[in-house]
């Protein structure tokens, strides 16, 4: 998966969804990107940050580069809905850090530790390594892979959809007493 920065939504969607084809483990991504996306949240809103006179922090800062990247992959529906999930994500994050330090280091550490664990859970099912282990890119992907299926589930987004699976073939449960094909 070599992605670079100007890549469209819809080849990074079909370079991602090459590593996640067993629906085990885009069910385990629903769950575990989200926990990753907030753990991230808690951790770097911890970081304080001022810009043009207005009081912030590192977690919405991240937010907002993201949002600029999802923008400008060229499918506005798939940007503005993977950034307002993560809007919500990041103002779920900010009610966390309203704790002590030790409490939300604890849960941004746990929520984080729990995700990948999930995550490593449905790359057993698929038999592949997470797409992030060949271009960090990945881990900007995820997000809007799982926004993206979701999108699709509702009946958005049938064309991409297709051109995802005409590449990457269909999703499927993989037989685990088989070696990965």
């Amino acid at each position: 998966m070599a992605a670079s920065r100007s890549q469209s939504a819809v080849d990074l969607m079909c370079q991602y969804a090459a590593y996640h084809r067993d629906r085990r483990n885009i069910a385990t991504h629903f769950v575990g990107i989200p926990l990753i996306v907030l753990a991230v949240g808690v951790l770097l809103a911890r970081i304080p940050l001022e810009l043009a006179g207005f009081n912030s922090n590192v977690a919405w800062l991240v937010w907002a580069l993201s949002t600029v990247w999802y923008l400008t992959r060229g499918n506005l529906v798939l940007g503005l809905a993977v950034s307002l999930v993560n809007a919500a994500l990041m103002a779920l994050a900010q009610t966390v850090v309203e704790h002590t330090l030790g409490a939300s280091l604890a849960w941004g550490i746990g929520l984080f530790a729990l995700g990948w664990v999930i995550q490593f859970v449905g790359h057993y099912y698929e038999g592949r390594k997470p797409a992030f282990a060949d271009d960090l890119v990945g881990l900007a992907v995820g997000p809007m892979f799982v926004v993206g299926e979701a999108l699709f589930a509702g009946g958005w987004g049938r064309e991409m959809l297709a051109e995802i699976e005409r590449r990457a073939g269909p999703t499927r449960l993989r037989d685990l007493a088989r070696p990965s094909t």
